[in-house]
C-alpha cells in the first residue's frame, strides 16, 4: 500500500506542478487540476477496494493521513475555483468578499474545535471510531456528508481531516490575495525544484530547526520558506514528522544519505 500510495501521490503532485508553472493560475488550469485529482482518487479507491488493508493500523493510517492528503487538494482547488469565479471586480468589493470567506474558515474551526485539538496533538485514543470503516459513532458530531459517501471508501472523520488541511491552505491563499502578496521573480533568478520526496525534505527541515540553524524561527515559517523556494507543497508536514518518529529502523534515512554522499564526494576528490 505504501509504495503504491507514494508513487501515486508523487505523480499527482508532479502533474499539478507542471500545470501551475505554466504561468498565472487561470480558471482553466484549476479545472484541469481538479480533474487530475478526481482521477487520482478514483485510482486509489479502486486499489483499496480490490486489495483492502493488511491490518487495522494500515486502515487507520490510510484514512487519517493518506486519503486526506489527496482529498484536501481537491477541497483546496475547488475552493480557489469558487473564489476566483465569484470574486467581484473592484478592490473594495473584492476585499469584503475575501474577508467573508475567511470568516467561513473561522466558523468551521470554531464548530470543530475539539476535533482540531484531537488531530493537531496527534491523539489516537478514539481512532478506531474515527478512521475505521463502519465504526462511526453518531455522538461524535458527524457531518451529513458522511451518510452520503461510499462507506467502502470512507470513515466518519477522514473528510474532516482533509478539510482541516485544506482550510490551512485556503487561508494562506486568501490572505495572499488580501495582501497582494504576488512575488515576481527577478529575470535572472533560477528555479529550484525539489526532486527528493516530501518526507526527505521534512526530515531536513526538522533537523535544521532542531539544530537552531535559523535561530528561533518557527518551524512553520521555515517549512513555508522551503515550500516557496523549492516549488513544493509539504502538506501536513507535522504528521510526516510523526511518521518519521515512528520508524523502527533508520529514522534519519535522508540525513544519513546526505552524509554518505558528501563523504564519497570528498574521498573521490582526494584521489584525484
Amino acid at each position: 500500500m505504501e509504495k503504491f500510495y507514494e508513487e501515486t501521490l508523487y505523480k499527482l503532485e508532479t502533474a499539478i506542478y507542471e500545470l501551475e508553472i505554466e504561468g498565472h493560475c487561470s480558471i482553466c488550469k484549476i479545472e484541469a487540476v481538479i480533474h487530475l485529482i478526481i482521477e487520482c482518487l478514483s485510482k486509489v479507491k479502486e486499489y483499496v477496494l480490490n486489495r483492502g488493508f493488511k491490518n487495522i493500523d494500515e486502515e487507520v493510517h490510510f484514512f487519517k493521513h493518506q486519503k486526506p492528503a489527496i482529498v484536501s487538494k481537491l477541497i483546496y482547488y475547488n475552493a480557489v475555483y469558487k473564489i476566483e469565479t465569484k470574486k467581484p471586480n473592484g478592490t473594495k468589493l473584492a476585499k469584503e468578499y475575501l474577508n467573508r470567506e475567511l470568516k467561513k474558515l473561522k466558523k468551521f474551526f470554531d464548530n470543530n474545535l475539539e476535533f482540531y485539538k484531537y488531530y493537531r496533538t496527534n491523539n489516537s485514543f478514539i481512532d478506531d471510531k474515527l478512521f475505521i470503516r463502519g465504526k462511526h459513532d453518531i455522538k461524535l458530531s458527524l457531518d451529513t456528508i458522511y451518510f452520503e459517501t461510499d462507506h467502502r471508501f470512507s470513515t466518519s472523520h477522514d473528510y474532516k481531516v482533509a478539510k482541516i488541511i485544506a482550510n490551512d491552505q485556503i487561508q494562506v491563499y486568501i490572505e495572499d490575495q488580501l495582501n497582494n502578496n504576488i512575488q515576481k521573480k527577478p529575470p535572472n533568478s533560477f528555479a529550484l525544484n525539489w526532486t527528493e520526496s516530501k518526507t526527505a525534505l521534512t526530515e531536513l527541515i526538522y533537523a535544521l530547526h532542531s539544530a537552531g540553524a535559523f535561530g528561533n524561527t518557527d518551524i512553520i515559517a521555515i517549512a513555508k520558506t522551503f515550500e516557496s523556494t523549492f516549488n513544493i507543497s509539504l502538506g501536513d508536514f507535522y504528521h510526516t514528522f510523526m511518521e518519521l518518529k515512528a520508524r523502527k529502523i533508520n529514522r534519519t534515512k535522508f540525513l544519513d544519505s546526505l552524509r554518505d554522499a558528501l563523504i564519497k564526494k570528498m574521498d573521490e576528490e582526494d584521489e584525484i
